[in-house]
């Protein structure tokens, strides 16, 4: 049997490979990129996996349920650091964009939500997250330099959240853990090092591209809601993955589409 300090270090290292995984592959890509792929699943997928483990189906549900119905807040949390990266410093933006993600989370989760109403508040936020933001402007993408401090800062902030939901999914209400883990955790590291160092423009795309990577999120959170019920949890775990997958490149067809009919 594995000792708990060793299962411990290997949930947390296994976050942390992710989000060094995905901040590698970013730097070879630009801003939008870089959003896209913070705004995936990529720390808690593998938060989720770990539940699936240790906790019954029926309690993980209950936190991807939460976690769906506090995405509302996630996107708005996004959409005010935007608006303000144009006018203010980072501190005020991050300050700024807790306080609104603290005051919307707070009354979501107070509501009983239902899957349905949930996964339809989750994609309404979206599609007005998309149609909020400030324009990206015609600034080209380009390789993002991602300094050392800002890697380490990355994987602190990663693993803090990791530790504090997996102790939340065991200490504290389903909701509770669910808000824990609809904390934009990467929304906030990321364009708090993009603003200073590359200006509001950069960090508007980069936003940009973390709602848009926002599809895959929920589209992980939504699978699970429905499956779980339904399948063993490792195959609903995997199809969660695979909608993941799926949502930001089904989100980006239409967009191309349109592009290609005004050239």
């Amino acid at each position: 049997m594995i000792p708990i300090e060793a299962l411990l270090i290997i949930k947390l290292s296994l976050v942390a490979a992710s989000v060094l995984g995905a901040t590698l592959l970013a730097r070879r890509y630009g801003h939008a990129v870089s959003g896209a792929l913070a705004g995936l699943p990529v720390i808690v997928g593998p938060i989720i996996a770990i539940l699936l483990i240790d906790l019954p189906p029926e309690r993980v549900r209950g936190i991807a349920l939460a976690t769906l119905a506090c995405e509302p807040a996630m996107l708005l949390h996004i959409v005010v650091f935007a608006h303000a990266a144009r006018r203010f410093t980072w501190p005020v933006c991050l300050l700024l964009a807790l306080a609104a993600y603290v005051a919307l989370a707070s009354g979501l989760a107070r509501i009983d939500w239902s899957a349905l109403a949930a996964m339809l508040a989750a994609l309404g936020a979206l599609g007005l997250a998309l149609r909020t933001l400030p324009a990206r402007g015609r600034l080209a993408d380009a390789p993002v330099t991602v300094p050392a401090s800002e890697l380490w800062w990355r994987l602190a902030a990663a693993l803090l959240i990791a530790a504090s939901v997996m102790w939340g999914a065991d200490h504290l209400p389903a909701a509770v853990a669910g808000a824990l883990l609809a904390l934009p955790i990467a929304g906030s590291v990321l364009p708090c090092f993009t603003l200073p160092r590359h200006g509001p423009q950069a960090t508007v795309r980069l936003l940009s591209g973390f709602v848009r990577g926002q599809s895959g999120f929920i589209a992980f959170f939504i699978a699970l809601v429905w499956l779980l019920p339904l399948l063993r949890p490792a195959v609903a775990f995997a199809a969660a993955v695979a909608a993941a997958v799926a949502a930001p490149w089904l989100l980006r067809r239409p967009a191309l589409a349109l592009r290609t009919d005004a050239t």
